[in-house]
């Protein structure tokens, strides 16, 4: 789909609407901006904007759709693995953030909702089969708290597991900080690569402003993935990456850094200097997602292992690259 506008935005702390009015032909009046957000045809830097309130920074990219975008996920689109008195595994949809930012905590419930995290949705949803376990719908239990021990990028689909006490937490973080959690995902990649492992130092700006990885090895986070190709499909690839170490944007990166950039990836598409790979692939997502999830409970010790295959949008979006061979 078409953007029918696009600027980039100049400066920090800026409204949305305030920037729509300064940046759009015409100027256009404070309700006819409004009216764009609730029709659902405003994105940031390729992602749904429906809050009013949303505060912008310098250099993040607001379009404007022809036609509106598809409405955020929210608790109907979460799908629970596992849940005892220790841990969460969940499911999450792409676009959702895992995480709400610390910054954005004390919003009012109705805002949050327009755009719900991973951990609310799956709170309530926690919440609401504890009410009806019990019979009391209309309680006022609170939705139980959950607890970060790793996270997965916005826009990436998959498995995800969330403690539900310190003493859990603690224990999950060391498995992963230990490498003895196994995280395999799925990728889609134009042309093929070798099975391979990569290693290198990720650092928050390879000099472009993006992150990536740096020739200097006292610099940024040393980070290690495996890839193996699972199959071909066409002039794409199918491919299994495994994280042993967890850096932000880390597959995405060395994906790029190969020269094959994720399908739909609209961030990470090449090397630092050359010019970016044309994603041809007309996908509507990013094509990764978080299909393998492996420790030890942190309480009973035993081996919890979780697989999911790719969502129904992205196991669609194959056939259809099956079907033009």
């Amino acid at each position: 789909m078409q953007p029918e506008h696009a600027f980039t935005v100049t400066e920090d702390a800026q409204m949305i609407l305030a920037a729509m009015r300064k940046h759009l032909p015409d100027n256009p009046s404070w309700s006819a901006v409004r009216k764009l957000l609730r029709a659902r045809r405003i994105a940031i830097s390729g992602v749904l904007c429906v809050d009013e309130g949303r505060q912008l920074s310098k250099g993040e990219v607001i379009t404007i759709s022809q036609q509106p975008l598809p409405p955020p996920p929210n608790d109907k689109h979460v799908k629970i693995h596992f849940v005892d008195r220790d841990l969460v595994v969940a499911e999450k949809p792409t676009p959702m953030v895992t995480l709400r930012r610390k910054q954005d905590l004390n919003w009012p419930w109705a805002r949050k909702n327009l755009q719900p995290t991973l951990d609310e949705c799956v709170s309530r949803l926690i919440g609401k089969h504890a009410a009806r376990k019990t019979k009391s719908e209309n309680n006022n239990q609170k939705n139980p708290r959950l607890l970060p021990v790793h996270r997965i990028d916005r826009d990436t689909s998959g498995l995800i597991a969330f403690a539900r006490n310190k003493e859990a937490q603690t224990k999950i973080i060391q498995q992963f900080a230990q490498h003895d959690a196994v995280r395999k995902y799925f990728a889609l990649i134009p042309g093929s690569i070798q099975n391979q492992t990569v290693t290198s130092h990720l650092t928050r700006d390879r000099g472009d402003g993006l992150r990536g990885s740096t020739s200097d090895p006292s610099q940024g986070e040393r980070a290690v993935t495996h890839f193996r190709t699972l199959g071909r499909i066409g002039s794409y690839s199918e491919l299994e990456c495994r994280l042993e170490t967890g850096r932000t944007n880390q597959i995405r990166i060395h994906l790029a850094e190969l020269g094959h950039p994720i399908c739909g990836d609209i961030k990470y598409r090449g090397p630092l200097a050359k010019p970016p790979v044309k994603d041809n692939s007309k996908i509507r997502r990013m094509a990764l997602h978080a299909a393998d999830l492996c420790f030890d409970h942190p309480t009973t010790g035993q081996p919890m292992k979780f697989q999911t295959r790719w969502p129904a949008d992205m196991l669609r979006y194959l056939d259809y690259l099956q079907s033009k061979q």
